[in-house]
């Protein structure tokens, strides 16, 4: 067979390098070990970029694959970990990006009948490489209730909840269990979700969103507060957005610490 043009590799005399190109919204299997040691599969939407110097026209797109289908048919953490590293020698990049987003899966009891189902949550892994530097940031999508304040203060009947989302993201120094951050959020709020909930339990859960009011700020901190404390966090990322149930407008906070600063 003859030789085939390698137009990737051609030069460029526009002196425009790129900050990240490669590939997107890749499906993949991946399977995750829970805090019960015990394995869950389910599917992840990967990206994968590398940089790319001015002088080259472009990158070799089928070798992001050939990276990610080398770690089998199934990914795990530490193969998550490995491949932005096995990026920047397959594509002679200096830094590379891989992020995985995925739905990952709690069974939870109804607080008073214990009916139990399955609540999901968006979980994000993120690792960037760079030379010898490699940085993996954790991020945890967590529904809740929040009941506000002041409605409570001012209203002779009742006050007006909604739910709402908090996106929390960490650095850390050691591995940090999925459902340690899950929980962390969930006890920051007026009250968690729930799957399955019979009528006592809906009293149950109203009842504790209206002993536990919280603006969208209050929530933030409480989240920053847990994660300032915790002896693994080094550095943290909470966002809060409430779905208004009485305005046509969310509510929503960002609070950003670096703790090793």
């Amino acid at each position: 067979m003859p030789a085939l043009a390698d137009t990737q590799n051609q030069a460029d005399d526009r002196r425009l390098p790129i900050d990240r190109v490669g590939v997107k919204d890749v499906r993949f299997p991946l399977a995750i070990r829970d805090r019960e040691e015990r394995i869950q599969h389910t599917v992840a939407t990967v990206n994968m970029a590398v940089d790319l110097p001015h002088h080259f026209k472009g990158t070799h797109m089928s070798r992001f694959l050939e990276v990610l289908h080398a770690h089998g048919r199934e990914l795990t953490v530490a193969g998550v970990a490995a491949i932005p590293r096995e990026l920047l020698t397959r594509l002679q990049a200096c830094k590379a990006h891989v992020s995985l987003r995925f739905p990952y899966f709690r069974s939870k009891q109804a607080p008073v009948t214990k009916a139990e189902g399955l609540l999901d949550y968006g979980v994000v892994f993120e690792v960037n490489a760079e030379g010898d530097a490699l940085d993996f940031v954790l991020t945890v999508e967590v529904p809740v209730a929040t009941l506000c304040p002041c409605s409570k203060a001012i209203s002779e009947r009742g006050a007006h909840n909604q739910r709402g989302q908090v996106t929390f993201s960490v650095r850390f120094d050691h591995p940090i269990w999925i459902e340690e951050l899950i929980e962390l959020v969930e006890a920051s709020a007026s009250c968690e979700l729930y799957s399955v909930l019979k009528r006592p339990d809906e009293k149950a859960v109203t009842e504790r969103a209206y002993d536990n009011p919280v603006f969208v700020e209050d929530l933030v901190r409480a989240v920053a507060q847990k994660a300032s404390a915790h002896p693994q966090v080094r550095w943290f990322r909470v966002e809060a957005v409430n779905y208004e149930s009485i305005h046509n407008h969310n509510a929503w906070a960002v609070l950003e610490r670096d703790l090793r600063a």
